[in-house]
């Protein structure tokens, strides 16, 4: 059976371009050891190799049955797997030049190359990602995206016992750093010996590309400093994303708050994300125009968006910083307590910009979302942060995949919402119901408005579902959308 496995294997390799017909018989053998072997018999047929993740699923269970792995949890499996595909997996020299030759021809052919090869060498699990809940629903601000992340494993307990027992290793320090390229990874820090990186120059600094592993929209990549430095937002920052797209104009690139609350990252290592993907935050037109003096070549304006955005348009890379420089300083030491946005209290600062670059035809184009990590004894968890009524939806910070208007939303929620279903079509009392009660209030609200049926309960859930997510990002928002907020709003504007 491993013999056979071991052959479909080498030969989704060759048909999928990772290796070639010299590579054949090293990578056999280097597959023999993994596995404990010292013979082979090669097939006389060319196997036709199946999807990969069924491959290697085989293994597995070929290396569970004859004791070369000993614990059949989640993690183990992804450490074994991800070693068998280490073999296969090129090194990253021959990947950076393949990469450089197709950016020589187009940034776009390049990058198609090196996530179509992040999926081949299974760092992207497509098996996983494909069970992701994905869906749109219409709001006045536009088409929003809905996803329910399922790709991320749940630990396993035996994994969480073990990991408690694992002395703390401080390499590579994050999951960003460049160390995790190869890194053969243990039960407390995930495998990457099929990750490879790609070399990047943005502002004369240098950075790394990388596709995220649970790609939650199309091509996420992450863009990380080549320091494990902190996540900052200054004017070299603004710099650095139009570097990006003007290098990668088919992409987009923005990156988290560097405060707590207000960012959805890892604030402890300097870092941006984008893709290939247009989010509802870019067709998103703008409400009002703004004159801002001294920068005449800026087009800028507020967005029709439900969190508050001023947008910058304009030529020159340079004067686009200056203007959104600008900006920043003054939101950082900005407070209007009738509004009550504090820039400090007790020393601490609160205010900070979520920023998003993009092309659009020759133009460059800034987004900045204002954001404020203020907490308060009614919302200790940020008073701009998603209110305690929408917490059965969506609990977690507001990161910058949700504040360009794409909503992840935890797991748990797929099994609630089927148990949802059903309650409501059989006419349970939905308080009554201890797994359902914290959606009482929320479903109550909206059933009287349906005519609900068995066929269509589902898509009334996903819609309702949508349209929290709207609130959430209301809740986020620095300045409501209400007359007192647009007021707020144009103080903080001719303030600039």
């Amino acid at each position: 059976m491993i013999n056979h496995l071991i052959n479909e294997l080498v030969n989704y390799g060759l048909k999928n371009g990772l290796i070639d017909l010299a590579d054949e018989v090293y990578v056999t053998n280097s597959l023999l050891e993994l596995f404990g072997l010292n013979d082979y018999v090669a097939s006389e047929e060319d196997v036709e190799p199946r999807k990969l993740h069924l491959i290697l699923e085989d293994m597995i269970a070929y290396a569970i049955a004859n004791g070369v792995m000993k614990d059949d949890t989640i993690a183990q499996r992804d450490l074994f797997d991800t070693k068998v595909m280490g073999v296969l997996t090129p090194a990253p020299s021959t990947v950076r030049r393949k990469f450089t030759e197709k950016y020589e021809n187009s940034p776009k052919h390049a990058t198609q190359f090196y996530y179509q090869f992040s999926q081949i060498t299974n760092y992207i699990r497509v098996d996983r990602i494909e069970k992701d809940e994905k869906w749109t629903t219409e709001t006045d601000f536009g088409t929003m995206d809905i996803t329910i992340n399922l790709s991320k494993p749940e630990k396993d307990p035996r994994d969480i016992i073990k990991a408690g027992m694992t002395k703390k290793s401080g390499y590579p320090a994050c999951l960003l750093c460049r160390e995790n390229e190869g890194y053969a990874g243990h039960i407390m820090h995930p495998a990457r010996q099929n990750h490879r990186i790609i070399p990047l120059t943005l502002c004369e600094e240098d950075y790394y590309m990388q596709y995220s592993p649970y790609v939650y929209y199309n091509e996420h990549c992450i863009i990380f400093n080549y320091n494990h430095i902190p996540m900052v937002i200054n004017k070299a920052t603004f710099g650095k994303l139009l570097d990006f797209v003007r290098q990668f104009p088919h992409y987009t690139l923005g990156s988290n708050a560097d405060l707590p609350i207000v960012g959805g990252s890892i604030l402890s290592h300097d870092h941006f994300q984008g893709g290939g993907y247009v989010f509802a935050m870019a067709k998103a037109p703008y409400e009002s125009e703004v004159v801002l003096d001294g920068y005449p070549n800026v087009h800028a304006g507020i967005v029709k968006w439900p969190m508050s955005v001023i947008r910058l348009q304009g030529r020159e890379i340079n004067e686009l910083v200056d203007a959104a420089n600008h900006i920043l300083e003054k939101w950082r030491g900005y407070s209007d307590p009738e509004a009550y946005i504090f820039s400090e209290t007790d020393g601490v600062p609160h205010n900070t910009i979520t920023p998003i670059a993009r092309k659009r035809g020759d133009l460059y184009e800034l987004d900045l979302v204002l954001r404020n990590n203020i907490t308060t004894e009614e919302c200790p968890m940020g008073l701009y942060h998603p209110h305690a009524q929408y917490h059965h939806i969506k609990k977690e910070n507001i990161g910058l995949i949700e504040v360009m208007g794409l909503a992840v939303l935890p797991a748990r929620l797929k099994k609630e919402m089927s148990d949802l279903e059903r309650a409501i079509l059989s006419g349970e009392n939905l308080r009554q119901n201890e797994a359902m009660a914290s959606h009482a209030d929320w479903a109550e609200e909206w059933i009287p408005k349906y005519d609900i049926t068995s066929e269509n309960i589902h898509s009334i859930v996903q819609k309702e579902i949508g349209i929290v997510f709207t609130k959430v990002l209301e809740d986020a928002g620095v300045y409501k959308r209400t007359p007192d907020g647009i007021a707020a709003f144009n103080r903080f504007i001719d303030d600039l």
